[in-house]
C-alpha cells in the first residue's frame, strides 16, 4: 500500500512504539527522514539510527528509542505541514514549542534544522514537525 505521507507515518511508528515502550521501531528509508532523524539525534530526543540497504534502492532505518526513568523523552511528536496543507514560516513568525522547551523541526534552503538553527541562520522555512 502506498504512503502518502511518508513523514507522518515514520512519526505514528515513532508514537506507536514509545506508547508499546518498544526500543527500537523499524521505517521505510529516505533522505528527507534521515535529515529528520539527524535533527532528533542531534536534540536528544532519539538515542540513534542505522540504515540497512537492501538494493534496488530501497533503505530501511532503525530508529533507538529513548526513555529516562522509565517515560519516553519525547512527549509529543506532531505534524504541522501536511501534503493537503502546507505551512511555512519566515525567521520572525516561526513558532515556538512549549516556550521553548521543545522544537520545531523546518525544511529550509539550507537544509532541514530544529527552530533554534534556523533563527541562527536567518533562514524560515517549511514546518515539518513539532517535537516536545
Amino acid at each position: 500500500m502506498a504512503v502518502n505521507d511518508p513523514l507522518g507515518d515514520m512519526l505514528s511508528r515513532i508514537r506507536n512504539a514509545q506508547m508499546r515502550r518498544k526500543d527500537k521501531v523499524n521505517t521505510p528509508g529516505s533522505r528527507l527522514r534521515a535529515h529528520v532523524l539527524d535533527v532528533l539525534a542531534q536534540e536528544g530526543y532519539i538515542r540513534g539510527y542505522s540504515t540497512t540497504e537492501y538494493g534496488n534502492g530501497r533503505t530501511e532505518f532503525e530508529i533507538e528509542l529513548k526513555y529516562y526513568d522509565g517515560e519516553p523523552v519525547i512527549r509529543e511528536l506532531q505534524r504541522v505541514s501536511k501534503p493537503g496543507r502546507r505551512v511555512y514560516a519566515g525567521v520572525t513568525e516561526m513558532p515556538q514549542v512549549a516556550n521553548g522547551l521543545g522544537i520545531t523541526i523546518i525544511s529550509t534552503p539550507k537544509g532541514v534544522m530544529a527552530d533554534h538553527a534556523a533563527r541562527d541562520a536567518h533562514v524560515g522555512g517549511e514546518i515539518l514537525c513539532k517535537v516536545f
